[in-house]
């Protein structure tokens, strides 16, 4: 058992070195971080989508930038789309699965606000609609995939790809690089 565990923190670090050391994942991220900034200093929300573990990673990041990420401040307006069970059931229901990030965008989404949507995949097509439908509205899309995860480019302004095809993986590798993001974010508008 050891061995399994001690395998997998091995592969974890490697995806990480190669993250970080990928100058095109860190001019993306640092893009990611500006249309954050940018957005929230005109006044605009956050929002934050994914299926699965997504999900709670996205709920994870939303708060974050609600509460803090280090330093005290302000709060600044993000929601997870992932967490009103009233709006999901009913919108899946009336609407179908595929509809319930994208009718919430339409309904709260504004021009400005940015949607980042999580996918390890990059093919959900919850996912994939609620970009496509963000964009047509001005919203600025970020999509967080792994190397498998190209569908999603063609919605989105910022594509950061985590270097692997392990779902875990890729999700750490979002939750690193979201991380490094919020702090990116906080200290600009905070200094």
């Amino acid at each position: 058992m050891t061995d399994i565990i001690a395998a997998h923190l091995h592969a974890s670090r490697d995806a990480m070195i190669r993250a970080a050391e990928d100058a095109g994942l860190l001019a993306t991220a640092q893009a990611i971080a500006n249309a954050i900034i940018a957005a929230l200093q005109a006044g605009r929300q956050i929002f934050l989508i994914g299926n699965g573990g997504s999900a709670a990673d996205a709920q994870h990041i939303a708060a974050e930038i609600v509460g803090r990420y280090k330093k005290e401040r302000a709060g600044w307006a993000a929601v997870a789309l992932t967490t009103d069970t009233s709006a999901l059931t009913s919108i899946a229901n009336d609407y179908g699965f595929e509809q319930i990030f994208t009718r919430q965008i339409e309904a709260l989404g504004q021009r400005g606000d940015v949607l980042i949507a999580l996918s390890t995949s990059g093919r959900s097509p919850n996912i994939l609609g609620a970009l496509a439908f963000a964009r047509g509205r001005g919203l600025v899309t970020v999509g967080c995939t792994g190397i498998t995860g190209e569908p999603m480019r063609a919605c989105c302004d910022h594509l950061l790809v985590s270097p692997s095809d392990d779902t875990p993986i890729i999700q750490q590798i979002h939750m690193a690089a979201l991380h490094g993001i919020c702090d990116a974010v906080e200290r600009a508008l905070t200094a």
